[in-house]
């Protein structure tokens, strides 16, 4: 049952070990609304950004706009976990697993949240000057659905769709960042980004499934109902097409095309042992999307070092 009051007298166990719990007491709560110690979410931001890079092949700056766009992601990502704890700070206090974070149980203070946004928004302005001026007026254009992510699972059942548009977004940067120009490979690089995120965002939203339908908060977990397993196949299945048409644009080749196969099978191996019902399972099959999103980085590299 989820509590309805803040529990500022309990602290989480991730506060109490590892990169959290080495820190002083006072900053730790901030440290959590950054999600320090859940760097996941940095690597699914992380991974298009990369995919664009290589596949426009690397350029002369490649690698060096590759650190600066894993910067840019750890900036943003954890920028954009603040700023969703301050808009659902009083639905998180209704949801079990999110009871506990640092506003909803008032260990962090909201001026402190908000001065920590600044913050990492301004290490975010630094990564994008070091873009080219295409690559610029293309990233500054995700910052509006940024901001609208938190209030689509109040709006629509496909929130996991929005969240696609926004953790992709380097799809659509990446490529500019090495050419100077815009074409179809990243915005196919994009799409089929979309589709992928929200597969694996589905996978992540069976946690909350039963505490998601009490509070009223809308997911594609709960719109699929049981067929969610064919559903995030089906997205799954989408991404890859996608994929594959946007790397035959760098080389029209069906070996280029086989350096998909390693990810298409990860895809898959997560749909057939995916358990629907195992909050665990569930967590560590979103998770291996980490592991996925290198074999698709590889695949891009070859094909853009060709």
């Amino acid at each position: 049952m989820a509590s309805s009051a803040p529990d500022s007298d309990i602290v989480p166990d991730s506060e109490r070990r590892g990169l959290i719990g080495a820190l002083p007491p006072g900053a730790r709560p901030y440290a959590s609304l950054m999600r320090l110690d859940r760097p996941i979410g940095v690597w699914l931001l992380f991974w298009p950004c990369a995919w664009s890079v290589a596949l426009a092949g690397l350029g002369q700056n490649g690698i060096a706009l590759i650190l600066w766009f894993g910067l840019g992601a750890f900036a943003m990502r954890s920028a954009g976990c603040v700023y969703n704890d301050i808009i659902d700070r009083d639905l998180d206090r209704k949801v079990e697993r999110t009871r506990l974070r640092p506003l909803a149980s008032n260990r962090a203070s909201l001026q402190g949240a908000w001065v920590l946004l600044i913050g990492l928004s301004l290490v975010g302005l630094v990564v994008l000057l070091q873009l080219e001026r295409t690559a610029q007026i293309v990233a500054l254009g995700s910052l509006a659905p940024v901001a609208a992510y938190p209030f689509m699972k109040r709006i629509t059942w496909w929130p996991q769709a929005w969240l696609g548009i926004v953790f992709s977004w380097g799809s659509l940067v990446g490529w500019p960042a090495v050419t100077a120009e815009m074409e179809l490979a990243p915005v196919l690089l994009w799409l089929g980004s979309i589709a992928w995120v929200i597969g694996y965002d589905t996978i992540y939203a069976l946690q909350d499934r039963e505490d998601d339908a009490l509070v009223g908060v809308k997911s594609s977990a709960l719109a699929l109902g049981a067929n969610v397993r064919a559903g995030v196949l089906l997205f799954y299945l989408v991404a890859l097409a996608l994929w594959a048409a946007a790397i035959w644009r760098g080389r029209a080749d069906l070996l280029a095309l086989a350096g998909l196969l390693p990810m298409a099978l990860h895809l898959l191996w997560q749909v057939a042992t995916l358990k629907l019902d195992d909050g665990g399972d569930a967590l560590a099959k979103f998770r291996s999307n980490r592991f996925a999103g290198l074999l698709m980085f590889l695949a891009c590299l070859v094909v853009g070092a060709s």
